[in-house]
């Protein structure tokens, strides 16, 4: 199953080693550097529109009992060239219902922005191919979301689709999954008090999110992977995480030691009425995201978790 964010990650990665060591010698291996050149290759390709992709350079097709399995003959639906890059599936490993999500090609824009400084001249990779093509790139995505991306809501203005597909349909609805509509602060994209984002995150923790579940137990957002009624506490983890209001935050927290329901660790997901409902009691990646979020804390708003 390709997604876009699983071939984005491992650029976060090589940034975030960059900028904490800025130790040069992983980025002067050929080997990465013939990575880089293959990751920048892939996103060009789904980058085509439907009909500029036949014979289609990706296909995925299986039985299955869930249609978020399999992609429609192999391929999606149709796309248009939109400047970003396509994702036949959500980082919930589910089958996208639009070919471009927003929350991914938001991800590699930023990524690839911080990316471009190692091909610089002045970077250690020094490659002024890639330098301009990695640039090139991250404004074409960019530039893609801009156009695309925003639609006006009957309720909350602009905001941001979750998904589109470059004829003029967009699907509003957001996933806990990481990248997400909620996560783009968090992903570099834009900042917590944007206006567009403000919007969409109105939307996202709003009934008007398709997954967006409150009970007794809990409230944030789901998605289809396990479907309707589950809260999955990554979501709530990254509501505090783009949260600048410390009521909010607070609440949050109090809601995920709730959720883990005595158990020490971040479950994928609980039922909107029972924390003892969970599926998954061990998820490497809430943990790790909670483990992210108490960091954050701890530099920024220590107050809110030291005595």
């Amino acid at each position: 199953k390709y997604e876009l964010d699983s071939l984005v990650a491992h650029i976060v990665l090589s940034n975030a080693y960059w900028n904490a060591t800025k130790d040069t010698t992983p980025f002067q291996n050929a080997i990465w550097q013939r990575a880089i050149y293959r990751v920048i290759e892939t996103i060009n390709t789904q980058q085509k529109a439907s009909w500029e992709d036949l014979p289609p350079a990706y296909f995925f097709q299986r039985q299955g009992t869930e249609p978020i399995d399999t992609l429609l003959h192999g391929v999606g639906v149709p796309s248009n060239h939109t400047g970003m890059s396509k994702s036949p599936f959500r980082p919930s490993d589910d089958a996208g219902t639009l070919p471009f999500p927003i929350g991914a090609n938001a991800m590699a824009a930023s990524a690839l922005r911080t990316l471009a400084p190692l091909f610089a001249p002045t970077g250690p990779a020094n490659n002024a191919t890639t330098y301009a093509n990695i640039n090139t790139l991250a404004e074409q995505i960019t530039q893609g979301i801009q156009t695309y991306g925003v639609i006006n809501h009957p309720t909350f203005g602009k905001m941001y689709a979750y998904e589109v597909d470059g004829f003029g349909n967009a699907y509003c609805m957001d996933d806990a999954n990481l990248p997400s509509l909620l996560s783009l602060p968090y992903l570099g994209w834009c900042a917590k008090d944007d206006p567009i984002y403000l919007n969409t995150r109105k939307f996202v923790l709003s009934n008007n999110n398709p997954y967006y579940f409150s009970g007794s137990a809990g409230a944030g957002v789901g998605g289809p992977h396990v479907g309707l009624g589950w809260i999955w506490p990554m979501s709530i983890i990254m509501q505090a995480q783009t949260s600048s209001d410390d009521t909010e935050i607070k609440a949050c927290l109090d809601m995920l030691l709730k959720s883990s329901a005595g158990t020490g660790f971040m479950h994928e997901s609980f039922w909107l009425t029972n924390v003892g409902q969970y599926t998954r009691p061990w998820f490497a990646w809430a943990n790790s995201q909670f483990g992210h979020l108490i960091l954050t804390l701890a530099q920024e708003k220590p107050y809110l978790i030291f005595k």
